[in-house]
């Protein structure tokens, strides 16, 4: 297996492995276009699951929490092109290119892109980034491809204009219902604040309120009540549904659940 290389650094990264890779967490922080190159790309939120193959594309919505799995097909390594379009990029496209700020994005968080002669060409003239990423002229010359891509997505669905160019801050959503969705997902509670559009302050007295506990003594009773039904009504094994709850290890899952049902977590 390996590791993803930064093509340019924090905005373009071309990934290789030669067998599956999940991450069981993943914090999607900004707008990210992805292109399979080969193997098969999955992506799981609270909501949807998408999955996509060779020569496909996908725009990921910022501000989302994620399980990401790649898997090598067919006796060829798992293979793509991640493209980051941060905020402060896609603001310097729209002053250069004299693009209004789209209004508040209310549609699908993430987008399967339609291959055309214009993407398709795009992305073979990226390869030779992934060869020669040692190079001096990559990081300047790679700038350019990156706004080359962004007026390419417009072109070929000018409805993204909103998609890709709304700075307003996340709505205050319904909390309640955001963690009943995803407590599971193991990340820090300030990463729950932000997501739920909130100050960490104003998320700790929110939820206060509707939960009548702090969060992360919410989270812990949630993941370890969650187990118990697991493993108690659905016959599943600690070693198979620790991560997935948002535990570190095996340990600390098993040591938590005896201290709050006193007994293992075998039954």
């Amino acid at each position: 297996m390996i590791n993803p290389t930064e093509i340019i650094p924090g905005v373009l990264f071309y990934s290789y492995y030669a067998s599956v890779r999940k991450d069981k967490v993943a914090f999607l922080e900004h707008t990210t276009l992805v292109m399979q190159v080969s193997g098969r790309f999955t992506m799981e939120t609270a909501s949807e699951k998408f999955s996509m193959e060779q020569g496909q594309m996908l725009l990921i919505r910022r501000n989302q929490l994620g399980e990401l799995t790649k898997t090598p097909l067919n006796d060829e390594s798992y293979q793509t092109i991640v493209i980051c379009l941060k905020e402060d990029l896609l603001r310097q496209i729209a002053l250069e290119e004299q693009i209004e700020p789209g209004e508040k994005y209310s549609g699908p968080s993430n987008i399967l892109i339609p291959g055309n002669d214009f993407l398709n060409a795009f992305f073979q003239s990226i390869i030779p980034y992934v060869r020669h990423s040692e190079e001096k002229i990559t990081n300047a010359v790679g700038m350019l491809k990156i706004r080359e891509v962004v007026l390419l997505l417009l072109h070929t669905i000018p409805e993204l204009k909103d998609f890709l160019f709304d700075f307003s801050e996340p709505y205050k959503m319904d909390l309640e219902k955001f963690m009943l969705n995803n407590f599971h997902f193991n990340i820090p509670v300030e990463k729950f604040a932000q997501l739920t559009g909130r100050s960490l302050a104003g998320f700790k007295r929110d939820f206060q309120k509707i939960f009548s506990m702090p969060p992360r003594h919410w989270l812990q009773e949630k993941r370890l009540t969650e187990a118990r039904h697991l493993i108690e009504n659905r016959n599943k094994k600690a070693s198979a549904i620790y991560l997935d709850l948002g535990f570190e290890s095996l340990s600390h899952f098993s040591h938590s659940f005896k201290k709050k049902f006193g007994k293992a977590p075998t039954g």
